[in-house]
C-alpha cells in the first residue's frame, strides 16, 4: 500500500535509540554516576537527546526501538559471524541501556525491543504497520541501512547533524536508490556489521551494476552480460559473481530489514501515552539527575514536578 501524500500523512517518529545511547557513551566524560556508584554518562546523554527531540519535534506518535538481539538475532543463525567484529558491550553500558528503556517507558513513549530482531527490523515493522493507517515515517537515525525503508513522503533525520532526506535524496548520499540499499550492501559488503559481500566488488562497482541491472537478482541472472559493460574489470567481476553467487544471496538476507517483527502490545498507533510520574521520579532519583533535567523530563512527560530535597 502506498503512503498518502505528505499533506495528508501524519508523522510517526521512529527512533533508533541504540545509536544515541552509544553516541552518549563515547562522547560524554565518565563523570556521572548513579546512586549505586555505576557510570551513568550514557543515560544522561540519551536523556538530553530525548528531551531535545520531544521539545523540538513535539511528536504525537513516536516509538523508540532498542537493540536487545546483540548475539541472538535471526541473522546470527543465518551467519554466525554477523557483527562478530564488535566487542561485547561492557556491563557498565548494559546497565545504562536498561535505564534508557525504563526512562522512555516512564515518560509514556512506546518502546520496542526483541531478542531476535534488531532495532532496524522493529522500526521497519512499525513503519509498515503504520502506513495503511495514514502515517509517514520520520526515522531518527544516521544509519544508512535504514534508508532502504524510505518511500514517498517518508524522511530520515540525522538528528546530530540536523540533516533530513527522503527517498529522492538517497542516491546523492549513497549512490543508489533507497530500494537498492540492501542489494548494494549485499554486493559490496558492510564492514561495520561484518558482512563480507562479494570479494573484490567495491562500492563503485556495486553501484554501477545496480544502475544497469536494477536488482541483485537481475545482476546474477544476467551475469554473462557483465563482461560487455563499460566497467573496469568487467570480466573479472563477472567471474567473482559466478563464484560467489550464494554468498551474495546470503548477504542480502543479512542486509534486508525484516518488516514482519512482532509488535504485540502496540495497537495504539504508537501515540504518546500517559507518563508514570512515580516511576519517572524514582528513576531521576536513582540516576541522580540534576534539578533542571528533572524539571525538563517532567514537563516533557506532562506531569507535575516537585523538587526532591536531594536534587541539588
Amino acid at each position: 500500500m502506498s503512503t498518502p501524500a505528505t499533506g495528508a500523512a501524519r508523522p510517526v517518529y521512529l527512533v533508533d535509540a541504540s545509536m544515541y545511547v552509544f553516541r552518549a557513551w563515547h562522547s560524554i566524560p565518565n563523570e556521572f554516576h548513579d546512586a549505586e556508584g555505576w557510570p551513568s554518562n550514557a543515560v544522561h546523554g540519551f536523556a538530553r537527546f530525548v528531551l531535545e527531540l520531544l521539545e523540538r519535534a513535539r511528536p504525537q506518535h513516536i516509538v523508540v526501538a532498542f537493540d536487545e538481539a546483540l548475539d541472538s538475532c535471526f541473522r546470527n543463525r543465518i551467519y554466525p559471524d554477523y557483527k562478530a567484529n564488535r566487542e561485547p558491550a561492557p556491563e557498565e553500558l548494559k546497565r545504562q541501556f536498561v535505564h534508557c528503556k525504563a526512562l522512555c517507558e516512564a515518560m509514556g513513549l512506546a518502546v520496542l525491543a526483541h531478542g531476535e530482531y534488531e532495532a532496524d527490523d522493529l522500526i521497519g515493522s512499525a513503519l509498515v504497520a503504520m502506513r495503511p493507517q495514514g502515517f509517514r515515517g520520520v526515522i531518527v537515525s544516521a544509519d544508512k541501512d535504514l534508508s532502504q525503508l524510505l518511500v514517498d513522503a517518508d524522511e530520515q533525520w540525522d538528528y546530530a547533524r540536523n540533516q533530513r532526506w527522503s527517498a529522492a535524496g538517497v542516491p546523492e548520499r549513497h549512490g543508489v536508490e533507497a530500494r537498492q540499499i540492501a542489494d548494494y550492501l549485499a554486493l559490496c559488503g558492510d564492514a561495520v556489521d561484518n558482512i563480507p559481500g562479494v570479494p573484490g566488488v567495491g562500492a563503485k562497482t556495486a553501484a554501477a551494476l545496480l544502475a544497469h541491472f536494477d536488482t541483485l537478482d537481475a545482476v546474477l541472472a544476467r551475469v554473462e552480460e557483465i563482461p560487455f559493460l563499460r566497467l573496469r574489470g568487467a570480466a573479472s567481476t563477472a567471474a567473482k559473481l559466478r563464484a560467489h553467487r550464494d554468498q551474495a544471496l546470503l548477504c542480502r538476507q543479512l542486509t534486508t530489514i525484516a518488516c514482519d517483527a512482532p509488535l504485540s502490545g502496540h495497537q495504539d498507533q504508537f501515540a504518546r501515552g500517559n507518563a508514570n510520574a512515580g516511576a519517572l521520579g524514582t528513576l531521576c532519583e536513582a540516576l541522580r539527575f540534576g534539578p533542571m533535567t528533572r524539571r525538563r523530563l517532567h514537563e516533557a512527560a506532562g506531569v507535575d514536578f516537585a523538587p526532591s530535597p536531594s536534587a541539588t
